[in-house]
């Protein structure tokens, strides 16, 4: 569901083959020009050498000067050029050069933009299948999970667990769960909801608004981990994978509850039951739920 996410390559063999292409118009309208200014002064120099140098003078057939004509051809293609440079194009100077470059780029732009999101689509279809986005609890009976922001029994065993579990993950939880630690756990990236603005944490910890943008910062861990408050489980239940709930078999006062699991929803795929000892006051079992 989450992965890493590949890198757009900027310029694709498409948008490079555009690239050339409108710098080999760029230099066929310049050249367009110079042959504007040529043909302009060639009209000059061919007066010139009738009048002033009498070039010609004694060839005028239909009783026209042979300068006439030639300025007539010449006219034809002035006027062809000139609607060329000036009428189906911009005057290409600097500025249009600049001007046309920066159309390309925007267009490329949008290409590129396409691009990423067509990937961002792929690759959330592609790595859908290589991880997993669960939530770790541990709950009574009667689905109590804390009461007065804390934790209602002590399950040593229950830690080791969770330790072991998310080590090296993403952990996504409110803003009370957060501030019910003395300080972030070590070796675990932690996101924090809360609608507080300028929200004070310490470095390393990401703070979001919402499970949606906690999730979409964990997007680069195979097995990210929501470990509450019970507000957030609710939101979360929907569209985990998997359910590590530690159950403790006992029932307690709570003010906080982990909702119901819908046996037609999850199927349990593991349990281990653990009796109570000295270092863990009431029996429990680690038990794994999977989505249908």
């Amino acid at each position: 569901m989450f992965g890493k996410k590949k890198q757009v390559p900027e310029i694709d063999k498409e948008q490079l083959e555009l690239i050339k292409k409108a710098q080999k118009r760029i230099k066929q309208k310049k050249r367009l020009y110079s042959h504007f200014v040529f043909f302009l002064i060639g009209c000059l120099l061919l007066i010139f050498t009738n009048i002033v140098l009498g070039v010609g003078e004694t060839f005028k057939p239909f009783g026209i000067n042979w300068f006439v004509y030639a300025i007539l051809f010449w006219t034809f293609l002035f006027l062809y050029h000139t609607f060329n440079v000036f009428i189906t194009h911009k005057f290409l100077g600097k500025a249009w050069e600049t001007q046309q470059l920066n159309k390309l780029v925007d267009a490329q732009k949008k290409r590129i933009e396409k691009l990423k999101e067509t990937l961002q689509q792929d690759e959330t279809l592609i790595n859908k299948s290589k991880s997993t986005l669960s939530i770790i609890v541990a709950a009574a009976e009667n689905n109590a999970i804390g009461k007065d922001n804390k934790l209602i029994w002590h399950l040593s065993d229950d830690l080791k667990h969770f330790k072991n579990l998310t080590n090296g993950h993403h952990i996504i939880m409110g803003r009370k769960t957060f501030e019910s630690f003395p300080k972030p756990l070590p070796n675990r990236t932690h996101i924090v909801i809360t609608r507080q603005e300028d929200y004070s944490v310490p470095d390393g910890v990401i703070v979001v608004n919402n499970l949606t943008d906690a999730i979409d910062a964990a997007k680069k861990d195979s097995n990210p981990y929501i470990i509450g408050g019970g507000e957030i489980y609710k939101q979360a239940l929907n569209i985990v994978d998997k359910i590590e709930i530690t159950r403790v078999h006992s029932t307690f006062d709570a003010d906080t509850f982990f909702p119901e699991i819908d046996k037609s929803i999850w199927k349990e795929t593991s349990k281990t039951f653990h009796p109570k000892d000295e270092k863990n006051n009431f029996d429990f079992s680690f038990i794994t739920y999977e989505r249908i």
